[in-house]
């Protein structure tokens, strides 16, 4: 006979714990990219960030630790400017190509 398990006993998923390396960032940020959903881009600028180090990602952006946090929580609207210094902080760059 198999045990229940209760989704309350299952442990949380931290997209964070996987994001090793830089190889790691660039294809997370494409695939979220492809989708397209400025929330979820907000999200995973977040789970990169916190992978990072948040408060060495706030120094190397310019903004402040709270802001950041804000910032970049799931379906935010984070202003462009914000997503730039944060990709610059993150070491990552926002090309564009054209569409198919």
């Amino acid at each position: 006979m198999s045990k229940i398990i209760h989704v309350n006993d299952l442990p949380v998923f931290d997209i964070a714990q996987y994001i090793k390396t830089d190889a790691d960032v660039a294809e997370y940020l494409r695939q979220v990219l492809e989708e397209g959903d400025s929330g979820e881009l907000a999200a995973a600028l977040g789970h990169i960030a916190k992978a990072r180090g948040m408060t060495e990602i706030a120094k190397a952006s310019g903004i402040k630790r709270e802001a950041l946090y804000k910032a970049l929580r799931p379906n935010s609207q984070p202003r462009l400017d914000t997503v730039l210094r944060v990709c610059k902080a993150l070491g990552v760059k926002i090309t564009a190509t054209v569409a198919d």
